[in-house]
């Protein structure tokens, strides 16, 4: 299995889905193990869990607003979409 990092790094727009609560407190706890943090500064289990969020090159993630889960559910070109439970 490829690190957070890693799958930073497969594209310019990665989104990482999360299908329920246990798999992203999994997803923020591997995270934070790879020092990832959102970008300003705040630890990923710091903060209230979210289905959808976006891991970028510079080690930072966020999560995505109401235009970013319209764009992720198009299944428009030009990003990476990854679930993370598989």
């Amino acid at each position: 299995m490829k690190t957070i990092k890693e799958q930073a790094n497969m594209g310019e727009r990665v989104y990482v889905h999360l299908k329920d609560e246990e798999t992203a407190m999994r997803f923020l706890r591997q995270a934070e193990s790879e020092r990832l943090t959102f970008s300003d500064g705040v630890n990923p289990t710091d903060r209230h869990w979210s289905d959808l969020y976006a891991i970028h090159q510079d080690s930072t993630l966020n999560y995505i607003g109401i235009n970013g889960c319209i764009h992720y559910g198009s299944g428009a070109d030009g990003f990476v979409r990854i679930e993370y439970a598989e």
